[in-house]
């Protein structure tokens, strides 16, 4: 698999992120550390346990890193929940639900196709 194809799979936008970062290598660099970013989890839990701000927090650094790597569908669905708990200061809206079930199908559709370049190639985590 190459690194286009592993964009093409989970929806990312790798001429923009070529454009703005310059390296195959860097590239290849911080997307095989991706996985090991904890703000997906912190996200999740903060989404189990009702507790907005720190949802808010996960939610925007999530969109943030997505930003920076050209992942551009879980891009979208980040800052959809993000600006969704944003706007709802004191509590997380009842719409979440669905916005969290596209940020992880989203996540999830990128891990997997990490993992497999990464499996593919000889980058390193």
């Amino acid at each position: 698999m190459t690194i286009r194809e592993c964009y093409n799979e989970f929806g990312g936008d790798y001429a923009e992120v070529k454009n703005r970062l310059c390296s195959d290598n860097l590239i290849q660099r911080l997307i095989a550390k991706f996985p090991n970013d904890d703000s997906y989890c912190r996200l999740c839990r903060a989404i189990k346990e009702g507790n907005r701000e720190e949802a808010f927090l996960a939610a925007h650094t999530l969109k943030g890193v997505s930003a920076n790597l050209g992942f551009a569908r879980l891009l979208d669905s980040a800052d959809k929940l993000t600006e969704l708990l944003r706007s709802s200061p004191y509590c997380i809206p009842d719409e979440a639900d669905l916005l969290m079930e596209n940020v992880m199908g989203d996540y999830e559709l990128t891990v997997a196709a990490i993992g497999r370049y990464v499996c593919s190639t000889s980058v390193k985590a």
